[in-house]
């Protein structure tokens, strides 16, 4: 074949080439967000790019070693000059000689994503594990032969009641300069592990430190990585940012990277080392925008789903990728940041993960459990934390369940024609009339709507280039309830429908919000295929919500809490719409904002709240959706929308859905549309 398969990550966008195409040309012509700006003459350095290589299970393809160019002399010059990370290549040097999978990474996007994991304000009782202590330490006495660290364990014994106290080598090395420039009084950060274990010298420094005592509270997400810079003295957030997990080349989804591990050997090292990597830079940004040195960062606490857990600590996942998907380690770690690869951080850091809940429900759950308490309430709640994976909880003061549902990428904006993730640019909202089936729309970055005047001038420098997950979500609900959708999914033709939007696209058709392709910019659809993806993922959230109100034995919850970066930008109207959730007062659906985030932060501020955690998590009911055989009647019925079987009487208060059918062709005199036979 003189043609060969591109695929470019995150944005999954793909298309065929001639061989020899150089990478750049190739984004281009796919609208691949991909910065140049010496034109392709390998001087800015702009465009660099990953290429991944092996078996791409997810995206069908193999990656030959040789599916690019050779490295060239231009590669050769700029590495010499600048240097290059390894494995990186110039996008306008390197051609396309065979399939390949290629990775943007965000510093060669020129819109940067924006990763929506804000740091909740909600107040933490402060019970750190890392502390500072102010010591006067007695001096030599050769009449009493004893080691500088035995007479600082000693003082810490005498003035602060700390009993054991252990150093690595390297703060070891610190102690005798320290304390002698010091005239004998020192500041040491001492971390205690709240299992009873002694206290850890992190650092130590002469005199009274009055410098920063830093942690950061991780959200490694299989799509997203989110860190918050935390004063461990006040809780105070200093900053937040986050960066597109790098991983995403391998696969979007978990059991992608599962399979890369087992189809490629050593795929599951290529993957670990790749995430540290990308935590690092991540680490380094964060303390640079906070003007502090990575010594000054002392902690992290780490939460994750169970393969990225794995993936992190150098496990390889092939076990959770098959029944009856079996942990490496459930229970909870306390671990030195350099032996995870983390250098940007103090050298002697503590690094904690919370404990994972089941094969399928790991720490990030456990995190959203320790934020929003669901044993503590009253009321049944459901609390769901949307993303790539859903992790959902179900519980009262009774007892709580917890499963794992494969939602999929849809709901970041992947596997969806005009898809991105969240951007500037990116469409969020959307609304259609119910009347003329007119959509107006709002795009991250600018807060007017499109009908408005200045809307044109506002979106100036970045354009409306796609639509992100909560955009798809809102205009699929939107397209329901103004009858373009009827139950099952299907788009309307424009007969059938009374809209020109609804325009044919092969066998199916498609409902058009936005088109600038008379001045070279994106055409902007919702597409039958986009629908389908939308129903396949919220079909196995709902069907994950019903196997826990089974096992409860309820039909109602009483709350429902939404989690996650996503999560938060969801409207509960239009999540019930679709079926997303079971039915609930409206009032009682609310957004926790980045509820896991918020729960490591807990665990980094909180030493008592990490044991809490960890008795809570072993008291939690795990339920396995893989091997539950009701999870595929309950996602075959949730594929309506809402639903097939279940009723959504509260939602009926405040929508009235139309009763429309587009099962077959033509037109019944009232709009095309065609009612639905009751009885």
């Amino acid at each position: 074949m003189s043609d060969a398969l591109v695929i470019f990550t995150p944005s999954g966008k793909r298309g065929r080439f001639p061989l020899g195409t150089p990478v750049l040309t190739a984004a281009r012509q796919l609208g691949v967000d991909l910065d140049s700006v010496c034109g392709g003459r390998g001087i800015c350095s702009k465009c660099q790019i990953s290429p991944g290589y092996g078996e791409f299970s997810k995206h069908g393809v193999t990656v030959a070693g040789d599916a690019l160019s050779d490295w060239n002399a231009v590669e050769q010059r700029y590495h010499d000059k600048r240097g290059l990370k390894d494995g990186r290549r110039l996008g306008c040097q390197a051609q396309i000689m065979g399939d390949v999978v290629i990775d943007v990474p965000a510093e060669s996007q020129v819109h940067r994503q924006v990763v929506r994991k804000a740091a909740s304000a909600r107040p933490i009782i402060m019970d750190p594990a890392t502390r500072l202590y102010l010591v006067d330490v007695t001096e030599p006495d050769m009449h009493e032969p004893s080691g500088d660290f035995e007479r600082l364990a000693t003082a810490l014994r005498d003035q602060w009641q700390i009993d054991g106290v252990t150093a690595p080598l390297d703060v070891l090395r610190k102690l005798q300069p320290a304390l002698r420039q010091g005239a004998w009084q020192v500041t040491v950060a001492l971390h205690k592990d709240h299992h009873a274990g002694p206290h850890r010298v992190l650092d130590i420094w002469p005199g009274l430190y009055e410098g920063g005592l830093y942690g950061l509270a991780v959200d490694l997400g299989s799509t997203t990585i989110a860190a918050h810079l935390c004063d461990l003295r006040t809780g105070e957030v200093v900053t937040s940012s986050g960066i597109m997990n790098p991983q995403i080349r391998f696969g979007e989804d978990l059991m992608s990277r599962v399979s890369y591990a087992m189809m490629n050997p050593g795929g599951d090292v290529e993957m670990t080392r790749t995430v540290r990597e990308g935590m690092n830079t991540l680490f380094e940004a964060i303390a640079q925008e906070a003007g502090i040195t990575a010594r000054e960062i002392m902690e992290a606490v780490v939460v994750c789903n169970p393969v990225m857990h794995h993936l992190f600590l150098g496990i390889d996942p092939v076990e959770l990728g098959q029944a009856p998907f079996a942990l490496a380690m459930s229970e909870s770690l306390t671990l030195d940041a350099r032996e995870l690869g983390l250098h940007a951080m103090n050298p002697a850091a503590r690094t904690y993960l919370l404990p994972c809940i089941a094969g399928h429900v790991g720490a990030d759950a456990a995190a959203v459990a320790l934020s929003e308490s669901p044993e503590t309430s009253d009321d049944l709640v459901l609390v769901v934390d949307v993303g790539t994976n859903a992790e959902i909880l179900l519980g009262d003061k009774r007892r709580v369940l917890a499963c794992s549902s494969p939602t999929g990428p849809a709901f970041e904006g992947a596997q969806i024609s005009s898809g991105q993730r969240a951007a500037p640019g990116a469409i969020e909202a959307i609304r259609i009339d119910p009347d003329t089936r007119e959509p107006r729309f709002r795009v991250i970055g600018c807060e007017l709507w499109s009908d408005d005047p200045a809307f044109a001038d506002a979106i100036a420098s970045t354009g409306v280039t796609g639509i992100c997950g909560s955009g798809i979500i809102e205009a699929v609900a939107e397209m329901r309830m103004a009858g373009l959708v009827d139950k099952s999914g299907l788009i309307g033709s424009a007969e059938q429908t009374g809209t020109w939007r609804c325009q044919a696209e092969g066998r199916t058709h498609a409902y058009l919000i936005h088109d600038a392709s008379a001045t070279g910019g994106p055409r902007i659809t919702v597409t039958q295929g986009d629908i389908r993806a939308i129903q396949l993922a919220k079909s196995a959230l709902y069907a994950g919500a019903r196997l826990l109100m089974d096992e409860i034995g309820t039909d109602h919850v009483d709350r429902v809490v939404l989690a996650g970066a996503f999560g938060a930008h969801i409207s509960p109207k239009h999540a019930m719409v679709l079926g997303m959730i079971p039915d609930a007062l409206l009032a009682n659906v609310t957004s926790a904002g980045n509820a896991a985030g918020h729960g490591a932060r807990i665990a980094l501020c909180s030493a008592s709240a990490r044991a809490a955690i960890e008795g809570t998590v072993r008291r939690i009911h795990k339920v396995e959706t893989a091997i539950e055989p009701r999870f595929q009647e309950h996602f075959v019925n949730a594929s309506a929308l809402p639903h097939a079987v279940d009723k959504f009487p509260e939602l009926a208060q405040i929508v009235t859905l139309p009763d429309v059918s587009f099962n077959t062709g033509g037109g019944d005199g009232d709009g095309g549309r065609r009612r639905r036979k009751r009885g």
